[in-house]
């Protein structure tokens, strides 16, 4: 008799796994072949259904997309803000090795003092 009930037992947990399986595909969100359904209200519904779930994604997306465009225009206005300081300080030290340019090229230019001790 155990000899019998072993293979019962594993038929009924297989066709259990199946059902189970089954019951699990179907609560995934996604688009479904509506063509399959003979009533027209259950070819409504698949097509509402499918509606629905490319509505929540395109919305869900369009908000990826947006924060990504607001992220990037932040980082845009931090380069924008280096780029000013950076533009600043270079100015500042051109104008200051052009002065020490200015000021070696006088010294050049002025004769030597003459000495009135003669």
């Amino acid at each position: 008799m155990t000899g019998r009930i072993a293979p019962v037992a594993s038929l009924i947990w297989t066709a259990f796994l199946l059902a189970s399986a089954v019951a699990r595909a179907q609560d995934v969100p996604g688009i479904e072949i509506c063509t399959v359904e003979k009533t027209m209200e259950r070819r409504t519904s698949c097509l509402q259904s499918n509606v629905d779930f490319l509505q929540k994604t395109i919305a869900k997306l369009a908000l990826d997309h947006q924060q990504k465009l607001e992220a990037a225009n932040r980082q845009i206005e931090a380069l924008k803000a280096t780029m000013a300081t950076l533009q600043k300080t270079l100015d500042e030290a051109q104008a200051v090795q052009k002065k020490a340019a200015d000021d070696q090229k006088n010294k050049a230019d002025v004769p030597p003092a003459k000495d009135a001790a003669k």
